[in-house]
């Protein structure tokens, strides 16, 4: 695989400096362009040591304007990274649409040094590999370009290199006995490589093999890889574009009538299979709740002692009650390390990225609780309903969202999603009370009640979302919230089951 990178191919001072300064006019002048786009550019580099991983990038900051570039690199993890899922620290950095972020030693690098070490062996690399796949995956189909730089040295080049480095006074530092101690590994390094670029190079992210001997020769595959990337991604974004505003002529002026769902009337959903006549008296209502909140209070102080996190997911009808749900769970919680995350529409700075940035960068640390009011599932409810999402972004976000989730598991996160489900005549009833409250007439929009007329689309959906993203990892609960009582308790004895049974007793 890398006999190709082993030439020795060279470009003279003469044609680098032909050719610098319209390679550069056209880099800036991309980059503008891309300043005005809805897709942002990834660009990864990895590779042998010594072959001109930090320079390419260090180059690329001096050709382009550097304010439109995120540049990361990636060290062992802090405290605060090592008490979260790995992949928040990289989704937390990503560029918003627009700019350019470049990443070093990024999500390849662990599994990578692990299996050319031989800590884990090939199945385990492989399932690592399928991670990363999914992940550039996940943000090609949001419209992202990747692209992914493997600077590629001989074992007798890349020792000339090292030695060249120790002996510069200025960058001597950058040699390492590790480095050596690699080096010596070379030919285990470089099967490990051959396997990490096979399996990973896809259609949506592809690596390109970069001779890095001569430094000229390197520059000019990287700059003119991705102004030819930078051209085509472009194009095929403005073709894309006008073919979406020909179809769709209402997308001008930033409106589109939203298509619902086709509905087929009398098949029952998960929703007719749940008792909605079931209640609670008043009088065993305390002593129930009091009971699990107790319970869960003292498993939350066991949880922040061993350092396990706990993500709360409510979703359900308006006026359904998951606001008063919430705050029957957090009473028994120390205030302290619980977060609430009420979910509204995004922000521009979140609208700016993939839909799920916005609730990667909200996980708590170790031990900490984080209840999101209103969650993800934005993306295959409302947005699919109200047709903000386009069908194959809502279609498929759910193995987005089933991926998402089996990584805050794996992380030993406690994972509890709520649906609160109230019957159509319920909700109209809490409606017409909430009209009649000084104190929650202002709970009740117009919204609410243009929701309301779309219910058989928003069952449909609740029924896909739960067929599709109820897991054995992450199932979904459902609570028959016709009975405010029943409801609260269900809930919090639900979280601490699931606390138990993840803290073991």
């Amino acid at each position: 695989m890398f006999r190709t990178a082993e030439l020795g191919r060279k470009v003279s001072k003469a044609d680098f400096e032909r050719q610098e300064e319209p390679l550069r006019i056209e880099l800036l002048e991309l980059q503008q362009r891309l300043r005005d786009l809805d897709m942002p550019v990834i660009l990864v580099f990895a590779g042998v040591e010594g072959a001109g991983k930090s320079e390419s990038m260090n180059l690329l900051n001096a050709w382009l304007d550097p304010r439109w570039i995120v540049t990361r690199a990636y060290g062992p993890p802090s405290d605060e990274e090592r008490e979260r899922p790995e992949y928040w620290r990289f989704w937390r950095d990503l560029p918003p649409q627009g700019r350019i972020g470049q990443f070093l030693s990024s999500w390849y690098s662990r599994p990578f040094m692990a299996y050319a070490t031989g800590t884990i062996d090939e199945g385990s690399f492989d399932e690592e590999m399928n991670r990363v796949i999914a992940f550039e995956k996940t943000l090609a189909d949001d419209g992202a370009l990747i692209l992914k730089f493997w600077m590629h040295l001989s074992k007798k080049a890349q020792k000339a290199r090292l030695k060249a480095l120790e002996k510069s006074t200025l960058e001597s530092w950058r040699v390492t006995k590790q480095d050596w101690r690699h080096w010596e590994m070379y030919d285990s390094f470089m099967r490990a490589a051959e396997r990490l670029l096979a399996r990973t190079s896809t259609g949506e992210a592809r690596w390109i093999i970069v001779e890095g001997e001569d430094h000229r020769y390197r520059s000019l595959t990287v700059l003119c890889t991705l102004r030819d990337a930078l051209t085509h991604h472009l194009e095929r974004h403005a073709q894309r574009r006008a073919v979406s505003q020909s179809a769709n002529p209402g997308t001008s002026s930033g409106h589109v009538d939203p298509v619902l769902p086709t509905v087929i009337g009398g098949l029952p959903t998960v929703l007719d299979t749940l008792d909605m006549t079931q209640a609670l008296p008043k009088k065993d209502y305390r002593a129930a709740l009091s009971a699990e909140q107790g319970r869960l209070a003292v498993l939350h102080r066991k949880a922040r002692a061993k350092g396990v996190s706990t993500v709360l997911v409510f979703e359900g009808w308006d006026a359904a009650g998951k606001g008063g749900a919430v705050r029957r769970l957090t009473h028994a919680l120390d205030a302290r390390h619980v977060q609430v995350i009420p979910i509204a529409s995004p922000t521009d700075e979140e609208r700016a990225h993939h839909y799920l940035w916005r609730f990667w960068r909200q996980l708590g640390r170790a031990g900490r609780v984080t209840v999101f009011d209103r969650s993800w599932y934005g993306r295959v409810l409302v947005e699919r309903v109200e047709a903000f999402a386009e069908e194959d972004e809502w279609r498929r976000a759910y193995a987005e969202i089933r991926d998402f989730e089996d990584q805050l598991v794996q992380a030993g996160i406690v994972l509890c999603k709520f649906w609160l489900h109230i019957t159509k005549d319920e909700q109209l009833s809490r409606f017409k009370a909430r009209e009649g409250s000084p104190f929650k007439s202002w709970k009740l929009t117009e919204e609410d009640w243009r929701n309301r007329e779309k219910w058989d689309a928003y069952t449909q959906a609740i029924n896909e979302m739960v067929e599709r993203t109820s897991t054995n990892y992450a199932p979904w609960t459902l609570v028959e919230a016709n009975d405010k009582r029943s409801a609260r308790v269900k809930v919090v004895k639900t979280v601490a089951d699931r606390m138990e049974a993840v803290l073991g007793g």
